[in-house]
């Protein structure tokens, strides 16, 4: 199994209000995560934080992830914490009023992969060397194509594209969306909108299948990104199956 994360605060951004993880035990279970924040006072950075550094500390308290149910339960749980915990940083800190994260998440183990997503950040799988997206932004937009009044292509370019309809933060109570995987998938493929605004699925899904390894396909993509503008702060998680891997 390959991993590798990486984040970069792009080329207009002053500082980076992304967090982002991979964790793994000796059990061969992995999770990965991304959190792109938002909010005033650098709170945006507070919120993804916390987001991730909850996950990260909730991982190494398990023994194991358990069966397909456990896991659904750890993420539904973890979300309720983290969300908690952003509400209380915001009562106890009122110049941060406003701060908040989105979440995309991946688990795989052994038995099972499943995604979890709040927010617009995107968790997609590679399969048959193709870039399958998994998650469905909470977005006016995303609301708008779901609900057949608009469609894919125009939804690329609508001034609305990055209006969330749901955050960690600004939902109360908050419900994660769930994804349950097929396990042969060969590549788990996580990334902020600081990626996807930049560059299309189809140009992503070229760098992936370009044999390098798994270090140097995250940064090829994140220095495309920035020689096309790089508008925002870029993060990517990306884990590859090796021959021999379950």
């Amino acid at each position: 199994m390959q991993t590798f994360y990486f984040t970069d605060p792009g080329k207009v951004r002053s500082h980076n209000e992304d967090s982002v993880t991979i964790v793994n035990n000796d059990k061969k279970e992995f999770v990965l995560a991304i959190a792109d924040g938002m909010g005033g006072h650098k709170a945006g950075e507070v919120a993804s934080s916390i987001a991730i550094e909850h996950i990260i500390n909730s991982f190494y308290k398990l023994e194991t992830m358990g069966s397909k149910d456990d896991a659904i339960e750890w993420l539904r749980q973890i979300v309720k914490e983290i969300n908690d915990q952003i509400f209380d940083y915001a009562k106890k800190n009122p110049e941060s009023k406003g701060l908040g994260t989105t979440l995309v998440i991946a688990i795989k183990t052994e038995d099972y992969i499943l995604y979890g997503n709040i927010g617009d950040s995107s968790g997609y799988v590679i399969k048959n060397e193709i870039l399958h997206k998994v998650t469905k932004d909470h977005t006016y937009v995303g609301m708008l194509v779901s609900n057949g009044k608009l469609s894919e292509e125009n939804a690329k370019n609508h001034p609305g594209k990055n209006l969330l309809t749901r955050a960690l933060g600004a939902n109360n109570p908050i419900e994660i969306d769930i994804f349950d995987i097929d396990t042969s998938v060969k590549g788990l493929f996580l990334c902020s909108d600081g990626l996807t605004n930049m560059l299309t699925e189809e140009q992503i899904e070229k760098i992936l299948n370009s044999n390098s390894a798994v270090e140097e396909a995250v940064v090829k993509l994140i220095k495309k990104a920035n020689s096309r503008g790089g508008t925002d702060n870029i993060s990517i998680a990306y884990l590859k199956k090796e021959s021999g891997d379950a």
